[in-house]
């Protein structure tokens, strides 16, 4: 028999005692069980005992995988369960829109520099601390170097308080099997590059293997989002609540600029901050995403920390 909290789990997801493998003592369903079906983990759904399978159910995720290619021409309809996970997205999601007033703010940030810095430091940053040196790292000091500066980007509101962090949380949007998830640079005010350049890889393999814990992917201050990694030339990020800024990173592509009174080919990437207009100004908004731009297209800036 399933336990209270696995019932309560098993009705919601439409699953019967018989389909779900028990792990508990004397063979008991538990919560960890019942998730495991409809994540589509390591224990799969054992087939109901029934002469005829029911036509509409619904399916779990995993399930997507496995479905027969469609025929061209056939108007199948297939619902599929939303896991918990996308569930709890989709709430925070919703929950950002109905309570904070979201604007955005636009730049644009010429990568020659740090893309030249990366060239020349790659292998050596690389063979010396065993990590791979990309783009993020720079951005997340930049960040950083701005908060500094703009304290109220790095704050939220709870109730009639503006709550104050004097540490930098920042969270780093990686994708997932089952979807975005954003786990937590927890100081990253301390952090080097090559141990921030480390973190994220880490996230990304927990991310890729889905065995990233709840407490890394709570809290948080500030959050980071790259949607350049799919190419998104650019797009509006949506606050990850309680938090009141996310900057939105895209797709690096060479376009004309002018450079001292001449036109010339530049890799450039769109920059966007989100913000909450309740607590942030346009003012401190603008200057916090002219702080980043400054500090990426000046990369020697982050590391002498001037």
């Amino acid at each position: 028999p399933p336990l209270p909290a696995a019932a309560k789990l098993m009705a919601e997801a439409g699953l019967k005692p018989s389909q779900v493998e028990g792990s508990g003592k004397g063979g008991q369903i538990t919560k960890g069980d019942v998730l495991k079906v409809i994540e589509g983990g390591a224990a799969a759904a054992k087939p109901e005992a029934s002469p005829a399978p029911k036509p509409a159910a619904a399916k779990p995720a995993a399930a997507l995988a496995a479905k027969a290619p469609a025929v061209p021409g056939e108007r199948r309809v297939e619902r599929v369960r939303m896991t918990r996970l996308r569930q709890t997205i989709a709430r925070r999601l919703k929950e950002a829109q109905n309570t904070a007033a979201i604007l955005t703010t636009f730049n644009e940030i010429d990568m020659s520099a740090v893309m030249a810095l990366r060239a020349t430091y790659r292998d050596a940053f690389e063979r010396r601390h065993g990590v791979r040196l990309g783009f993020m790292g720079f951005f997340v000091k930049a960040c950083v170097a701005a908060l500094r500066e703009f304290p109220l980007v790095n704050a939220f509101i709870e109730g009639d308080e503006i709550v104050q962090h004097h540490y930098m949380d920042i969270g780093i949007a990686v994708s997932g099997p089952t979807g975005l998830v954003v786990p937590v640079l927890r100081n990253a005010e301390t952090l080097s590059l090559a141990q921030i350049e480390a973190a994220i890889a880490e996230f990304g393999r927990k991310a890729r293997e889905g065995t990233l814990t709840l407490e890394e992917m709570s809290g948080g201050t500030f959050s980071i989002t790259n949607g350049g990694v799919f190419g998104s030339l650019l797009s509006t990020p949506i606050l990850n609540p309680p938090q009141s800024a996310i900057l939105g990173m895209h797709k690096i592509e060479e376009r004309p600029v002018a450079v001292g009174g001449k036109v010339e080919i530049r890799p450039m990437m769109y920059v966007a901050l989100s913000y909450d207009h309740r607590i942030i100004d346009g003012r401190e908004a603008v200057s916090t995403l002219v702080r980043i731009k400054e500090a990426v297209e000046a990369p020697e800036r982050l590391l002498l920390e001037v």
